[in-house]
């Protein structure tokens, strides 16, 4: 079945009418393509759909009984790690936007969760309030339960050769550095 609305040519089968496409491309494409990328073998997919669902779960379960967020909670223990880091260390230190580690930062403080130290050259150093480390221990077993339901099916042996596993494919993330540019030969440094 061809149709055409308003000037854009529509291919592929389609089973019901298809309401207005406002498109300006001269052909929409209605069936997939040939070559895709496999997703049920994507890795970087199925990476995500494993955080996606990790996150989702435990940032509902902490803003439900906490009134706090998984960004919260990753400021939290990674201070509870790594006490007096600053707000760029902790941003490294999760991966996260350094943005939102400073909203979450802000958020930890004005609950009393957190305090900032003054440093050199103007830097803050944070540290757990007392109210901060119990809020830490009662946080912690909602993220633990999360790891512990997404591993539940895999012996010792797995788990340890898997974090094994995921540690070498963090140390090739430099690799996906915005410095880095992609071509088709290759990586390019940029």
């Amino acid at each position: 079945m061809i149709r055409h609305w308003r000037g854009v040519l529509l291919t592929g089968e389609l089973d019901e009418p298809v309401g207005p496409v406002f498109v300006d491309a001269a052909e929409v494409v209605t069936t997939p393509l040939g070559d895709v990328v496999d997703s049920e073998n994507f890795t970087p997919r199925l990476l995500h759909l494993i955080s996606n669902a990790l996150v989702w779960r435990e940032s509902r379960l902490l803003r439900d009984a906490f009134n706090l967020g998984t960004n919260d909670w990753r400021v939290i223990s990674a201070i509870s790690i790594r006490p007096g880091a600053t707000s760029t260390e902790i941003s490294e230190f999760v991966a996260m936007n350094k943005a939102i580690v400073s909203k979450s930062v802000n958020t930890l403080i004005a609950r009393e969760l957190i305090v900032p130290a003054d440093g050199r050259r103007g830097s803050r150093h944070l540290y757990l309030t007392r109210a901060g480390a119990d809020m830490h221990d009662r946080m912690k077993p909602i993220s633990m339960q999360g790891q512990e339901i997404v591993l539940g099916d895999l012996s010792p042996e797995e788990i340890e050769q898997l974090n094994r596993l995921l540690m070498r494919l963090l140390q090739r993330t430099p690799e996906l550095s915005p410095g880095s540019v992609p071509t088709a030969a290759g990586v390019v440094e940029g």
